[in-house]
């Protein structure tokens, strides 16, 4: 999951540059993606559809009525707002991107998943998941996401 980012008034002509900006050869978010799920918004308009073709990525249309079919991003947005967002006070746009991004990386690198065996999927640093040394508490968002790890021995 990444934030490609966010505006208030989306527009065809906003989504149009997020295409381009997800599909650059070098940083994109993207790049070594094959497909693009997304839903029937017309924002996602034919020129949207073409932009992302440019990157090799194949953009996918969810079918009409099918909240189902989109699950993974259905729990990532519930499990941003419950254990994020609505335990916060926001006062802008810079306060409301600094707890999504801190969120995307103790989503990603430091919250066990209870579907992947309690596991971590990507740690931060895998040389020190080993049963020795003192076990630290790290914290995101001033104590509100907390993730514990074994220093090393």
């Amino acid at each position: 999951m990444k934030l490609a980012g966010f505006t208030p008034y989306p527009d065809q002509e906003w989504v149009e540059q997020l295409a381009r900006n997800m599909t650059m050869e070098q940083w994109g978010c993207l790049r070594g993606c094959r497909y693009l799920l997304h839903d029937r918004d017309a924002k996602f308009c034919q020129s949207f559809r073409e932009l992302i073709k440019t990157g090799n990525v194949n953009p996918l249309r969810l079918p009409a009525r099918s909240p189902n079919l989109n699950s993974y991003a259905e729990r990532w947005v519930r499990s941003v707002k419950e254990e994020c967002l609505s335990r916060l006070i926001l006062v802008g746009e810079s306060s409301l991107r600094r707890a999504l991004q801190q969120y995307i990386v103790h989503y990603h690198e430091e919250r066990n998943h209870q579907g992947k065996d309690n596991r971590i999927l990507f740690p931060s640093r895998p040389e020190a998941r080993r049963n020795m040394g003192a076990v630290r508490c790290r914290e995101r968002l001033g104590g509100l996401l907390k993730y514990y790890e074994r220093g090393a021995a």
